[in-house]
């Protein structure tokens, strides 16, 4: 392994000049500073991360907080994992992956420990324990994901609320006036969860406007699961011609229960999700769809942190904490349309309600 000396060595520098190079804490002249880089490139000098660490208040390192649970979609989760890695290798930093579901214990082994520069949060609740410590903590943070109180918080995510107002709007311009939503896992809503509950918020707002019925449904996503859940929409109401999805687990299994049924999609019933574009085209009927921008809220988030660790320094501690400002980015959705979605059936039109009908 090649020492730092060596690297020294073959710069014709001294020690601490190369010292100097890797840290920053000195100016360096132009020509010396390409001249030690050139001496790193060519042996292949590689810094101890601990050392340059406890030399510099600096790690190069951000924590995602990415808890992974049984009712989470874990493609997804991914996706967005490795644009912030991707995006964080851009800017000379590795990540390092926490997924277990430790809440605010999470948030201080990383602050007490200086474990990283910066931290990324994922699946965030509305009511997020984890909140309080992150506006304490001088660490720059940012969450994918917007709780019900933002304030001195830095977040991006989909705008979820939209999400649901546009699904509804499309079916609704369809003539369909009694729609299901096929939701998340039971637990998912328990615990508040973000994304899910304001998708709900749009979805309501919107039916409620245009005097559309709303049944919402959790599902666990398996095939028996989808199948009573299927069952319980149509005994409850048989007029049902339009279904929006928001469990990507459970999208094969409803159209195979559908297509089982006897009913044809967009035929008979109109199907929207949201969902990834894969998982939309990759079905047997390529459905129409609000992809989830996981690339983009990933590559996102480690630009937002990275500002605020360039704002705060590049260093740790309370003597460099930065004022903590509001800023949401919300990205707004997109709805393609492909072939699971048509006019509603003229056969519904004799149970469809009026337009003053309130939404439920």
């Amino acid at each position: 392994m090649v020492t730092l000396a060596e690297v020294a060595r073959h710069a014709g520098v001294s020690a601490s000049t190369v010292s100097y190079v890797l840290s920053g804490k000195r100016t360096i002249s132009s020509q010396t500073r390409e001249r030690v880089e050139r001496s790193i490139r060519e042996l292949g000098y590689h810094p101890n991360a601990g050392a340059r660490a406890l030399a510099s208040s600096k790690s190069d390192i951000i924590a995602l907080m990415m808890p992974l649970r049984t009712d989470t979609f874990v493609p997804v989760m991914m996706e967005i994992a490795i644009a912030v890695a991707t995006t964080a290798r851009e800017h000379r930093h590795d990540v390092l992956l926490l997924t277990g579901q430790e809440g605010p214990e999470a948030v201080r082994r990383v602050v007490g420990s200086g474990l990283a520069d910066a931290m990324i949060m994922m699946d965030v609740e509305l009511d997020d324990a984890r909140l309080p410590l992150v506006r304490e903590t001088p660490r720059p943070a940012v969450l994918i994901g917007l709780p019900a109180d933002a304030r001195h918080l830095t977040c991006v995510d989909l705008d979820f609320a939209a999400t649901g107002r546009l699904c509804v709007e499309h079916l609704a311009e369809l003539g369909h006036r009694d729609i299901a939503v096929v939701g998340e896992a039971a637990a998912v809503y328990e615990r508040h969860t973000g994304f899910a509950e304001r998708t709900m918020d749009g979805i309501r707002q919107r039916a409620g406007e245009m005097g559309v019925r709303i049944l919402h449904r959790p599902c666990e996503g398996s095939y028996e699961s989808m199948a009573g859940t299927l069952a319980r929409i149509f005994d409850e109401r048989p007029a049902t011609t339009g279904l929006i999805v928001q469990n990507e687990s459970a999208i094969g299994p409803l159209l195979s229960l559908l297509r089982a049924q006897g009913r044809a999609v967009p035929e008979d019933i109109s199907v929207v999700a949201i969902c990834p574009e894969a998982v939309a085209v990759q079905q047997s009927v390529a459905l129409t769809a609000v992809s989830i921008p996981a690339e983009e809220m990933g590559r996102r988030a480690v630009e937002l942190v990275m500002a605020k660790v360039k704002q705060a320094g590049g260093t740790r501690g309370p003597a460099t904490a930065v004022a903590a400002e509001t800023r949401i980015e919300l990205l707004p959705p997109q709805l393609t349309l492909r072939s699971s979605t048509g006019l509603a059936p003229t056969h519904a039109s004799a149970h469809a309600p009026s337009p003053s009908t309130p939404a439920r």
